[in-house]
Order: structure tokens, then sequence, then C-alpha cells
């Protein structure tokens, strides 16, 4: 890559190559400090189980399973076709870029919609962990609203990252569409994708953790 072909290039690197090593590097080093605080909340979640597990147990039974999965689906589907978006960038096809960032943001706006119809439905059923009348009672009740505080932690995290998520998502397809990218120099398109697939495998990791574990018992 070539300074001629890069006009991105500032002063205080090197080369073009240096400067997008850089901001990758960058947002790897991000991701690393966000892989701790969530690794921090899924540790607290399986420390609490061991010591809770017949609670955990009955609040996970009660999850909404099927919504679960459907978004599960959706972000892998995301992932996939934002992965794409950047394949046609570097074949420097900025219209299918743009294209794939606006069915990106799309899925997201569905998992987003579907997790707060599935908030709903989980108050609607009495299982917001600060409810007197807690649906679950008896023995389980405090595994339970233990798992269930920390089910409404988790999610809500996660979707202030999708949202995070979609917005620089957003940014890339403003900055295709004003054709900022090309094959050439597309850096923060491969930027925006290390964070998206982050926010991906947040939900993998979750996804079992909130409606697997423990459903059979």
């Amino acid at each position: 890559m070539s300074d001629e072909i890069a006009p991105h290039h500032h002063f205080q690197y090197a080369s073009p190559r240096h400067q997008a090593d850089t901001a990758i590097a960058g947002m790897w080093l991000f991701l690393a400090t966000e892989v701790l605080f969530f690794g921090g909340l899924v540790l607290a979640w399986m420390f609490c189980r061991h010591w809770q597990q017949a609670g955990f147990d009955a609040g996970g039974r009660e999850t909404v399973i099927a919504i679960g999965t459907v978004n599960l689906v959706l972000l892998l589907t995301s992932s996939f076709v934002y992965s794409s978006g950047l394949a046609f960038i570097e074949l420097d096809q900025p219209r299918r870029l743009l294209q794939c960032c606006l069915v990106t943001m799309g899925l997201g706006v569905a998992f987003l919609v579907l997790k707060a119809a599935e908030w709903l439905i989980d108050i609607h059923e009495r299982l917001f962990p600060a409810m007197a009348d807690f649906r679950i009672t008896g023995a389980e009740e405090g595994g339970a609203r233990l798992f269930w505080s920390l089910y409404f932690v988790a999610t809500s995290l996660h979707a202030l990252h999708m949202l995070v998520g979609i917005a620089v998502v957003g940014w890339v397809a403003a900055q295709t569409r004003a054709g900022r990218f090309s094959s050439a120099w597309h850096t923060p398109v491969e930027v925006v994708g290390l964070y998206w697939s982050f926010v991906d495998i947040v939900w993998i990791v979750l996804y079992p953790l909130i409606y697997l574990v423990g459903r059979g018992a």
C-alpha cells in the first residue's frame, strides 16, 4: 500500500500499513479489556451456580429458549454478512459493503427487539428478581433470584454493546456511501468487524449459561 493510494496516512505513522496495524492492535487491546470484564461476569455466574445449583437450574428452566435461539442465529448470520462486506470492499465493491452493513444493522435491530420482547415476557411471568411476588418460591428461590439477577445484568450489558455495534456499523455504512473506503484503504471496516464479532462471541458464551445449562435437570 503506497502513500499515494492511502490519503488517510497521518504524520505520526511510518507508513499507511503501520497506521492500519496500529488501529487494529488498538481494537484488540480494547477487546482484551472487554474479555476481562465479561470474563469476570461469567466467572461470577459459574461460582454462584456452584453454590446454588438447584436454584439456578430452576431459574434456567423458565427462560424463553426459542427467543434465545433465534437471537443466536441472528447474530451468527450478522457476523457472516458483515465479514462478506469486508471481503467485498477488498474486491473494491463498496456498494456490496453498504448492502452488507444495512443487513447487519437490520439483524442487530431484530435481535434487540426480540430481546426486549423476552424481557417483557420475563417480567410478566414474575421473574424479575426484585419482585415481592417472585414466581419461584421455596428452597430454590434464593438461587433463582440470583440467576435472574445475573441474567438481567448480563443481557442488559450485551444489549448496550449491541447498540454501540449497530451505531458503528451505521457509521461504516455512511462512510461507505460517501466513497471513503476502497480496496486500498478500509481499516475502519476491519476494526468495526472485530468489535461486532466480539459482541457475537459474548452471546455465544451467554447462550448456554442462560438457556441450556441445567435445563434438563
